[in-house]
């Protein structure tokens, strides 16, 4: 699938512009792949984030939640595997100095290939990275970049060292003097503090098997190639669900998760044309079973989510090194003996989201520039975002057409009586079509303008973001307008 690298950069620019996403400490220059949320995207995100934790805990009587803290015991991560095991192959160019992934740099040349229509071989050259990272063959990989003539983007040379496995977790200590201190790390993932309150909440919560835990929080991890604006970032946030399951049935729970969280995705209205499945071929240390969601990004198809079946591994292993039993007594009765299944340690089905790469997917499918052709029959453009409007910053606008009359007195008491049900935004700058311009460019979904009809008759005009209909209704129906439109 080709890129559209244009519309990407014009999103960043966009989101820059309207408040969305700033770079972090700018005014020092930056942090590279470190990204502050502004006025609107924090609220985009925020909405995110809730419509997420609505649809797993309010609409799922089986699923719990839990905000774990970001520091943990630091044998947490020797038990996970994290230690030992969460790495990633990077190679370093000698003449540059610069650290690349092994996987980054094959798969910039099957873009480049896909770009010039060399689909196949763009397949075939992925087909068989994904086969040599499988096999962890560093020695097939370094030859496959040398047989393919990859080099430095800075050097513009191939003088590449043996690959090697490079450590994502960050390190601190934890104490007061340093000397004295334990190391610990911020977490690279979230799961872990769910799997280690395992027991904890399935007493207090009186949860059965089936039952999920959920949480959204912040993770870490020190990528050496962060790109692509907020796809990859070095601070980053999940939304991640544990489901914890009967032994035996993980892999039917597995095909429902799959099926499901995508049904989420299409929930907003996008087109299932835009998602995609991908397995994986190589699995992580604990799964059984893996899949990607992925994306048409304007980059192409990148991944959003995954669906892990985990099998045991995770409470085995705090099992293990915790010495504290991670067990589930099920006293339902197995038809296969008519005895109770009794204690065993459950399988987990995991659910993991970037809740910004999927605010970056909002960006990417709402943003348009639409060319308009006025009365006289020259053209305009009208940058605007299609953002679903139950996630939208912003629900309504309330635009006095005049700063006098008592336009705005009746406008205020609207937005009085709105705001406590969702967020408003009030305006009298400027003529009514520059403010409507605003509105469609950080995707507010509906604008409404009191005039001097309104003092007549009570009646308003609701403008339309998606279509730019405009319409006169009662000023009292305009709350339950837009609430209907949220569900």
């Amino acid at each position: 699938m080709t890129t559209n690298e244009n519309k990407f950069q014009e999103i960043i620019s966009h989101a820059k512009e309207y408040g969305f996403v700033f770079p972090s400490s700018e005014i020092y220059d930056g942090l590279s792949a470190v990204y502050d949320y502004g006025p609107y995207g924090s609220e985009l995100k925020k909405n995110i984030r809730d419509y997420w934790w609505k649809s797993m805990t309010q609409l799922n009587e089986n699923i719990v939640g839990i905000d774990a803290a970001i520091f943990m015991h630091p044998t947490t991560w020797k038990a996970s595997g994290h230690v030992d095991n969460f790495s990633d192959p990077m190679i370093d160019n000698r003449d540059s100095n610069k650290r690349y992934r092994v996987d980054h740099l094959i798969e910039g040349l099957a873009d480049k290939l896909e770009d010039e229509g060399k689909n196949q071989e763009a397949e075939a050259l992925i087909s068989e990275m994904d086969r040599l990272l499988a096999a962890e063959d560093y020695a097939g990989l370094k030859e496959l970049i040398a047989t393919n003539n990859i080099v430095c983007s800075i050097s513009g040379t191939g003088n590449w060292t043996d690959i090697r496995q490079f450590n994502l977790m960050f390190s601190t200590q934890l104490g007061s003097v340093a000397e004295d201190a334990d190391t610990i790390y911020l977490r690279p993932e979230t799961a872990q503090g769910i799997f280690v309150n395992f027991l904890n909440v399935q007493k207090t919560s009186r949860m059965r098997i089936p039952f999920g835990i959920a949480q959204t929080g912040k993770a870490f991890r020190n990528e050496i190639v962060a790109r692509q604006f907020i796809f990859r970032m070095r601070e980053f946030e999940q939304m991640e669900m544990q489901f914890f399951v009967r032994p035996g049935t993980e892999g039917e729970w597995y095909r429902y998760w799959k099926e499901a969280r995508l049904q989420w995705h299409l929930s907003l209205g996008i087109s299932a044309d835009k998602y995609r499945y991908h397995d994986h071929v190589k699995l992580a240390h604990y799964a059984k079973e893996a899949c990607d969601i992925e994306f048409e990004f304007p980059i192409g198809f990148k991944e959003v989510e995954g669906i892990h079946s985990r099998s045991d591994f995770d409470l085995t292993q705090h099992q293990l090194f915790s010495k504290k039993k991670m067990q589930y007594f099920d006293n339902d009765v197995d038809p296969a003996t008519g005895k109770p299944y009794g204690n065993y340690i459950p399988y987990v089905v995991e659910t993991s989201i970037g809740l910004d790469r999927m605010f970056l997917l909002i960006l990417s499918e709402s943003y348009e520039v639409e060319t308009l052709t006025k009365d006289d029959g020259s053209t305009d453009n009208r940058v605007v975002m299609h953002i679903p409007a139950k996630i939208a910053p912003v629900k309504l606008a309330v635009l006095p057409l005049v700063k006098k009359d008592g336009l705005p007195e009746i406008a205020r008491e609207l937005m009085n009586d709105c705001k406590p049900h969702f967020r408003c935004f009030y305006e009298e700058k400027d003529a009514i079509g520059k403010r409507y311009r605003r509105q469609d460019a950080i995707g507010t979904p509906f604008c409404v303008t009191i005039d001097h009809q309104t003092k007549e008759d009570q009646t308003v005009t609701v403008r339309h973001r998606d279509s730019m209909l405009q319409e006169r209704i009662s000023l009292k129906d305009v709350k339950e307008m837009v609430l209907k439109n949220l569900l």
